[in-house]
């Protein structure tokens, strides 16, 4: 089965590239004959619905429409409630999956204030802790690019302040004007105070920040 799972109203929901629909027993249903597949994924073949209701009874399964539109429709003995628990299941995954692909940005300038570098460091962690890889940018403007002693000292900084919650496995490089470093987020210890930011931002909104003078 594909990862993918969407529900589409009571009961249906995404098998491969079909709708998969419970046929509850007693329901009407209008076709006289399906395809059948049992249990273990073989093909039956054209059978009566009758027949394939009472194989369904005899399996102690559910009866499943997984492609209505074919002819005769094409129906499937099965679990129904684990089909959509092990979609959920994957769906959860798919999530985090994009979740962690995402990557946040926070800019710096090696001329920031304490209370600047706290708040875009929280900023940082926080995003960490959602599980999201963070680009730490510090940009050089005008005779700046003269100090840039001064900005991989500020970079050595801020990856110690961060190595409980992200980690790197790259050396920062200087591209063009801007010391560039990534970061990728490690599991918050349990019991570990999450730190607080100033100004909170929408999750799933890529953020650019340089507010320094």
């Amino acid at each position: 089965m594909a990862g993918l799972f969407r529900q589409v109203r009571n009961n249906n929901y995404l098998e491969g590239n079909h709708i998969a629909k419970l046929i509850k027993p007693g329901e009407a249903f209008p076709h006289r004959e399906v395809r059948l597949i049992d249990a273990e994924g073989e093909q039956v073949g054209i059978v009566s619905y009758v027949d394939a209701r009472k194989r369904t009874v005899e399996a102690r399964l559910d009866l499943v429409l997984v492609a209505d539109k074919s002819t005769p429709p094409v129906c499937r003995i099965m679990d129904f409630g684990k089909l959509v628990f092990e979609q959920k299941k994957n769906l959860k995954a798919q999530k985090k999956n994009n979740v962690t692909q995402k990557v946040k940005e926070i800019q710096f300038h090696i001329n920031i204030d304490t209370h600047d570098y706290e708040t875009k460091l929280n900023r940082g962690i926080e995003f960490l802790e959602k599980g999201y890889k963070l680009k730490i940018a510090l940009s050089f403007r005008g005779r700046e690019m003269q100090h840039q002693d001064i900005g991989f000292q500020l970079i050595a900084k801020i990856t110690a302040d961060l190595a409980e919650y992200g980690a790197t496995d790259e050396v920062p490089k200087l591209n063009g004007r801007t010391i560039i470093i990534h970061f990728n987020p490690t599991k918050q210890q349990k019991g570990k105070a999450k730190p607080k930011t100033q100004d909170d931002s929408e999750e799933g909104e890529e953020i650019i920040d340089s507010t320094e003078e």
